[in-house]
């Protein structure tokens, strides 16, 4: 027994030991850049500009649909074919056009599908693939119930305590306003970048893209056009939701999980609810979205979330850094810790979430049909097939039927050790030097992922810092930005495209 004993402890050293060595040998991915110089910018110019964008609502779901009933998917020149229901996306390219007089007299400028912009502008060597960078400016609406709550009403484009208030501050005009007024700025300095850059701006980002970007990325298909990379938005530097540092941590999307939507139907014969079947429409509903919410998609850590461990291990503490930097004992604890974090649950995993149940229209009456609607975001390397096939295996019943609604895969992960990753991130080091940088999995939807047969290249960043309650506004009540935060982002799309366009 002292024998087995001691052999068991020296185990236990040696374990130790490696775990240890793997931890503090770890190389950090951290690089030092010299700070960006100091750029003059009319602020409260730029900042009126940004104000009357937010005046021009663009929602998506309020005309998204009546421009694409009404306008056929062929570039036009604005004001052609225009209907009410354009009006507001006409709007702000014809605002656009008398915002930005050097941007429009010097880049190429076509509408592509429903109001879609991309500008070209040309670089003298046409050997160079061409850099792309992204936004939108469609926003959400906003919810009736909601807008009370408000402190400053939603389009107002407000400038109050320092903010820009209103819809798109954070999503998504201020990329397109920010890289705008980038060019502008260079533009009056008589810059003429070596790589031809392109400007797309979606129109429908929020309502899946697909007659706005995706347009965007057939039409340079069709050119045969390769791209350097592509920058959109989706990640954003994060201050305070990272346990173990107290630094900004700058998040780069280098991958963004698939979706798919499955509708559950249950259809019977109803009748009156004194004399019920043994299972109701209802209940087989009910009981089917449970089985499903009840097995769960296996966790992993792999691809962009296994590349986000290996980047901030070696800047965590040195508890934290022992266990991300030893992933092949710990992933189990890991997986486990993240069934009580919903975020962290999502990038590990192809999450469940039951979204509609319908069913039934008075109490004493048994429906005839019940309908359940389940959304399923896909991590890389599962597919919309295996998502239908798991719903099916876990509803296991011939009376539910299971219809794949909507989905698309989930993207390839982009590398983070190439030379375009590498100046997005020597370019976040230049302008917030404090920051930490590291890939990450974007768990929602962005138009970046219609290019990816252009570039292996598809990098998602905002330079924008935001904290937890920061990012409750996305999307929500009282979106907003800081004027020091908008023109901060100014000055970064400005290096940007230095960095990755190259000087004539």
């Amino acid at each position: 027994m002292k024998r087995f004993l001691l052999i068991l402890f020296a185990l236990i050293v040696i374990l130790i030991g490696v775990l240890l060595f793997r931890a503090l040998t770890l190389d950090s991915k951290q690089i030092a850049a010299t700070p960006a110089p100091a750029v003059a910018i009319d602020r409260d110019a730029a900042v009126a500009r940004l104000s009357q964008s937010v005046q021009i609502r663009t929602v998506s779901s309020e005309w998204g649909a009546a421009a694409s009933a009404a306008v056929p998917p062929a570039p036009r020149r604005p004001g052609a074919g225009v209907t009410a229901g354009e009006a507001p996306a006409l709007q702000f390219i014809a605002w656009l056009t008398l915002s930005y007089p050097r941007v429009h007299a010097s880049l190429h400028r076509e509408l592509v599908g429903h109001d879609a912009l991309l500008y070209t502008w040309p670089g003298s060597d046409p050997s160079l693939p061409p850099l792309l960078l992204m936004g939108h400016y469609d926003t959400v609406p906003v919810e009736p119930a909601g807008l009370a709550k408000w402190t400053q009403p939603p389009f107002s484009g407000a400038v109050v305590d320092g903010f820009i208030w209103g819809r798109g501050t954070l999503d998504d005009k201020l990329t397109v306003i920010s890289l705008l007024e980038a060019a502008e700025l260079l533009l009056a300095q008589n810059y003429s970048p070596k790589r031809t850059i392109y400007f797309a701006f979606g129109s429908d980002e929020e309502i899946g893209g697909t007659h706005g970007a995706a347009e965007i990325a057939k039409l340079l298909a069709s050119r045969r056009v390769k791209l350097d990379a592509v920058i959109d938005e989706g990640g954003l530097l994060t201050l305070g939701t990272i346990e173990g540092t107290s630094k900004p941590v700058a998040v780069i999307g280098i991958a963004e999980k698939g979706s798919a939507t499955i509708e559950l139907l249950a259809r019977g014969n109803g009748g009156h609810s004194s004399m019920p079947p043994h299972r109701t429409e209802v209940g087989a509903i009910a009981a089917a979205v449970d089985r499903v919410q009840q097995r769960p998609f296996d966790a992993g850590i792999s691809g962009a979330s296994a590349a986000m461990f290996r980047w901030l291990a070696p800047e965590m503490p040195l508890e934290r850094r022992v266990v991300m930097a030893n992933l092949w004992l710990f992933e189990p604890v890991l997986e486990k810790q993240a069934k009580r974090s919903t975020s962290f649950n999502a990038i590990l995993r192809t999450t469940t979430a039951p979204t509609i149940l319908s069913g039934g229209v008075k109490d004493n009456v048994i429906p005839s049909e019940a309908r359940a609607v389940i959304n399923f975001r896909i991590l890389p390397g599962d597919s919309v097939q295996k998502v239908v096939d798991h719903v099916k295996r876990a509803v296991d019943d011939p009376h539910v039927q299971v219809r794949l609604v909507e989905g698309w895969e989930p993207s390839p992960v982009s590398d983070a050790e190439t030379p375009q990753f590498s100046a997005l991130q020597q370019t976040i080091m230049q302008m917030f030097p404090e920051a930490l940088v590291t890939p990450y999995l974007v768990v929602g939807a962005t138009d970046g992922r219609y290019f990816r047969s252009l570039t292996p290249n598809v990098y998602r960043f905002v330079p924008v810092v935001m904290t937890r309650k920061d990012l409750e506004r996305v999307h929500g009540i009282d979106e907003r930005v800081s004027v020091d935060a908008y023109l901060e982002a100014i000055r970064f799309y400005r290096m940007l495209i230095l960095n990755m366009g190259g000087s004539s």
